[in-house]
């Protein structure tokens, strides 16, 4: 070289990347559904919920979750028609069935769904099977609480200790059983795409509902009652307060408490799928210093995104000398540590109140003036 030559290059942080979570992954079934639109054991991508509806047919269990998800918001959905069964094990067998097929949805359609359901076909069997697909695709699973008692539903939320489910309990007054679990789908997409996925569903106004269709005392100043006792089992129920419906509960199915809020699951979910996709740039470079603190570098910039824009209380990545061993290193592995603190929900308020006579003591000068 006889000159000068410029060389461009790419060390540093990259920016990562947003990706959706208000994609609903919805399993079910449609009888009069046409087949080319609606293709059984096909997945479909819906934008436009309201010309879904104006074509799927009238039966089945699609229909109905359709229309209720329309009356709360208008996402974007992945539906998976199935057959309806002979009897309730042959239905359950269809249902897993179509609930395998939004593992690889992804590859053919190019989103992922996030919010997953199969109103009105969830029983014991049929959830979970779901609760480990909603494991491989980091989503999050609404179902309903069987039994017609409060007794009845803590009984059934035995049954299940994932963290990436919310049992709800009862249904709202509908003719259609998966009414509450479709609703509750459409409020998580819409809170998504409106304040973040680090808001829980709770205590947000329902639209399109008008009664509960079991008896759910409330208070919200008493823990003496069916609500305060259901979410202290992990079950979201139904409330009417402050003129409105309203989901009430923050909790999952998680037998582990560091996963016990939905806002803190879908968080850590988030967080894993954004980073390793926002590194797919250090993939097979050569791991030199600077491309480990690159990738430092990157990890903490956009956990401090997160806390900037309040999904986050804080966080951190770094390197662990402890963890990365000489030969590990040269064998092309690595590894970096980064931790967070999730914005968990205002749960529990207690106000002291006090009576005091010190409010008197300048009375005097009151009057005065």
């Amino acid at each position: 070289m006889h000159g000068i030559k410029t060389n461009f290059l790419t060390a540093g942080s990259r920016a990562i990347a947003s990706q959706s979570t208000a994609v609903i992954g919805l399993v079910g079934t449609a009888p009069d559904a046409p087949a080319d639109d609606f293709p059984l054991n096909g997945r479909v991508l819906i934008t436009d919920v309201r010309k879904a509806l104006a074509t799927i047919g009238a039966t089945g269990t699609l229909p109905a979750a359709l229309a209720a998800i329309a009356d709360v918001s208008s996402p974007v959905i992945v539906l998976v028609r199935v057959g309806v069964g002979a009897d309730a094990q042959a239905q359950d067998a269809l249902t897993i069935a179509g609930i395998d097929k939004l593992i690889t949805a992804e590859a053919e359609l190019q989103v992922r769904p996030r919010i997953l359901g199969a109103p009105a076909l969830d029983s014991e069997a049929v959830t979970a099977h779901f609760a480990g697909v909603a494991k491989k695709l980091r989503g999050f699973l609404y179902f309903a609480g069987e039994g017609t008692t409060v007794a009845e539903a803590l009984t059934y939320r035995e049954n299940f200790g994932e963290r990436e489910m919310m049992m709800i309990w009862p249904n709202w007054s509908s003719s259609f059983a998966g009414d509450a679990v479709a609703r509750a789908m459409g409020l998580r997409a819409q809170i998504d795409a409106d304040m973040g996925w680090h808001k829980t569903i709770s205590n947000v106004p329902v639209t399109g509902v008008t009664g509960i269709a079991q008896d759910v005392s409330f208070a919200l100043n008493s823990t003496e009652t069916d609500a305060a006792l259901l979410n202290a089992a992990g079950i979201t129920t139904l409330v009417r307060f402050g003129g409105g419906y309203r989901y009430w509960g923050n909790r999952t199915c998680s037998d582990e408490p560091l996963y016990a809020f939905e806002s803190v699951v879908r968080t850590s979910q988030v967080i894993a799928d954004e980073i390793e996709q926002g590194l797919a740039w250090a993939a097979d470079k050569p791991m030199t210093v600077m491309l480990v603190k690159d990738t430092i570098d990157t990890i903490n910039a956009r956990l401090r995104s997160y806390v900037t824009a309040g999904r986050l209380i804080g966080g951190k990545a770094w390197y662990d000398p402890a963890l990365n061993q000489a030969a590990d290193l040269a064998n092309g592995q690595a590894v970096i540590d980064y931790d967070f603190t999730g914005v968990a929900p205002l749960e529990g308020l207690s106000l002291n109140q006090r009576v005091t006579d010190k409010y008197y003591a300048d009375f005097a000068s009151q009057l005065a003036a």
